[in-house]
């Protein structure tokens, strides 16, 4: 147990209970504590397994790879259309939690036989993400943008694509190109 997650337990405000009753099937599984991104984090061998983390309506198992795991009792959720590797588990009360032990104690021994046998989650690549129209003819218009941006690691390449493209509206694409444009021509990603 980990004196930094005891402490993040006891300052929940929300959701301590099943903080607590989460903590204790994890740390059954014989995975190591940590506190990660300000929330429990339970690894193998330093690979990240799973997370706990509370929302308003709701607290979750974050599976990294969850989209690895079988799913029998149909419970994973994908947060959105664009994380492409982990599921969330979600929990209104510390009685759903205690209803779903068995099941959870199952999907922890999955994804740790998952990262045990080293299986990696298929990510789209880059020219699978939609350009927005705007930026298409950015690059066009500036040889040196497209040459920036080509450099860039796939990650980041994606994180503008899809950072440019949840706009609605073209002038708010727009406007958030030419904010970035200078950060691309620097070799940056948007969080540099």
């Amino acid at each position: 147990m980990n004196d930094k997650v005891d402490a993040f337990i006891a300052r929940a405000k929300q959701w301590g209970e099943e903080f607590a009753a989460l903590r204790a099937i994890a740390l059954d599984a014989g995975l190591t504590e940590e506190l990660k991104w300000g929330t429990p984090c339970y690894t193998l061998g330093g690979a990240n397994i799973v997370l706990i983390h509370g929302f308003k309506e709701y607290c979750a198992y974050l599976l990294f790879k969850g989209a690895l795991l079988k799913d029998p009792k149909g419970i994973l959720v994908q947060q959105t259309a664009k994380v492409q590797a982990a599921r969330q588990i979600r929990f209104r009360s510390a009685a759903d939690i205690k209803k779903l032990t068995p099941t959870l104690k199952a999907y922890l021994k999955e994804a740790v036989q998952v990262e045990q046998a080293g299986l990696k989650v298929p990510m789209k690549e880059t020219a699978a993400f939609a350009v927005p129209e705007e930026f298409q003819q950015k690059l066009v218009d500036e040889p040196g943008l497209k040459t920036a941006f080509d450099a860039l690691t796939p990650g980041r390449q994606r994180a503008y694509l899809l950072h440019f493209g949840d706009a609605k509206q073209a002038k708010t694409r727009s406007a958030r190109i030419e904010k970035f444009v200078p950060k691309i021509l620097a070799g940056k990603g948007m969080d540099d």
